[in-house]
């Protein structure tokens, strides 16, 4: 089912009018579409269905409870950074013997909790992290799954601020390191090292930087393999990119046609840990026009939308596609940029873009706003976060609700003695 279409000028999200949905639950609103979701899994799964694999939603693309958990019960694992994360997966009820840990500053708390939560395995991206978990396993009497996380130094060929492969990147150890990481776990008897992990940066619309780290890795899991070392998962992350503008995307079947060749000798199981990929295209954010400012320099529009709801075109000067909710006949385009409320030069939402001036009151979405959307939203300004509705074919859930300005509060207390006193 296609996520988003026009019938008879408006715009629908699966089966429901999004004007609808402005309506009923305000804006700005984030707008779901479940069963894009599920078919962007259902597409992996069955592209590598000749190998032995586990998909794990990377979820900090996108942890909305009710996605976590239609996911969980199509048979989904999970790639969390945080111990929060763990515990949104707990409540959405999903399978923690399929959740991966990753991050390069986990904490002893959170090591403790997933330790004790029974997760798959951790992801291990120093020497002195796997110290740190065996200690903490042994004090639990507990052995844990773990591999290492290695940096290949493979250029994705994506934005610097989304490379995580190459030398100069925070995450994983340098791959000439292997040997001595897997010889030393020999000495930290509490963990069970079964491979290795690479994951080389997000939104990569080539096939060639997945193919230069699968040779990699497959190059050394035959060195470790030869010395002794039982190596029994490959996690390659996750990476695959999206549509946002005028990108061309490789499509599942050509990632599977590339890394099955690869891989299929080579006794693995193959973990995967897509994100974007999943749930990208999956989300809308709808907003409203307040006002149009015009001058001989510079046009805004201004809606009510800003920086806080959706940060990625302010922090990544990223795309993101703006389409009326309501196609009706418009005057000629012109450069103008699409700002938010927020009092920062740097809240906008499109610089630059050339579009016919809406009337304030319309309503605008915002394409490809379902990963690294909410997710990143905050309360600058003291704004209450958006609302988040998921859409399956006609029928619609408050996956969660708008915040009110008590809830912008919540957890705060004014001591007695600074209070102003009543006149």
């Amino acid at each position: 089912m296609e996520a988003f279409h026009y019938k008879n000028n408006q715009l629908f999200a699966e089966n429901v009018p999004v004007a609808k949905l402005a309506k009923q639950y305000g804006t700005p609103l984030y707008v779901y579409s479940l069963n894009h979701v599920l078919e962007n899994y259902r597409s992996l799964d069955r592209a590598f269905k000749g190998l032995d694999h586990l998909i794990c939603f990377s979820m900090k693309a996108n942890s909305t409870l009710a996605l976590l958990a239609a996911l969980a019960k199509e048979g989904s694992g999970f790639d969390i950074v945080s111990g929060g994360e763990l515990y949104r997966l707990q409540k959405a009820g999903a399978d923690l013997g399929k959740v991966i840990f990753v991050g390069v500053g986990k904490t002893v708390e959170e090591i403790e909790t997933a330790i004790k939560a029974g997760i798959f395995m951790f992801n291990i991206e120093s020497w002195p992290e796997a110290e740190r978990i065996n200690a903490i396993a042994a004090r639990l009497g507990k052995k844990v799954k773990v591999d290492f996380r290695i940096n290949p130094n493979v250029d994705a060929k994506t934005h610097a601020y989304i490379s995580t492969g190459k030398k100069d990147n925070k995450f994983g150890m340098p791959i000439y390191l292997a040997d001595e990481l897997f010889q030393g776990s020999r000495r930290l008897s509490h963990l069970q090292v079964t491979g290795i992990h690479l994951h080389i940066g997000s939104q990569i619309t080539q096939m060639g930087p997945f193919v230069q780290a699968a040779r990699k890795a497959v190059a050394l899991i035959r060195q470790l393999r030869a010395q002794g070392y039982a190596v029994e998962t490959l996690n390659l992350g996750g990476g695959i990119g999206i549509l946002y503008h005028n990108e061309k995307p490789i499509s599942v079947a050509q990632f599977a046609k590339a890394l099955i060749p690869i891989l299929k000798n080579e006794r693995i199981k193959l973990l995967l840990e897509p994100g974007r990929f999943m749930v990208g295209n999956a989300g809308l954010l709808v907003t409203e026009v307040q006002y149009i400012k015009e001058s001989k320099w510079k046009d805004f529009v201004i809606v009510d939308a800003a920086m806080n709801d959706l940060i990625r075109p302010s922090f990544y000067d990223a795309y993101h596609e703006i389409v009326p909710v309501l196609k009706r006949a418009r005057g000629k385009a012109r450069k103008v940029d699409v700002v938010g409320p927020i009092c920062e030069s740097g809240d906008f939402l499109a610089k630059d873009r050339l579009m016919p001036l809406p009337a304030g009151g319309e309503l605008l979405a915002l394409k490809s706003a379902g990963a690294y959307g909410f997710v990143m939203a905050s309360n600058y300004n003291s704004r209450g976060r958006a609302a988040e509705i998921l859409v399956d074919k006609a029928k619609v859930t408050v996956a969660r609700k708008r915040e009110t300005n008590a809830d912008l509060v919540r957890g705060e207390s004014v001591p007695a003695y600074l209070r102003p006193k009543k006149k």
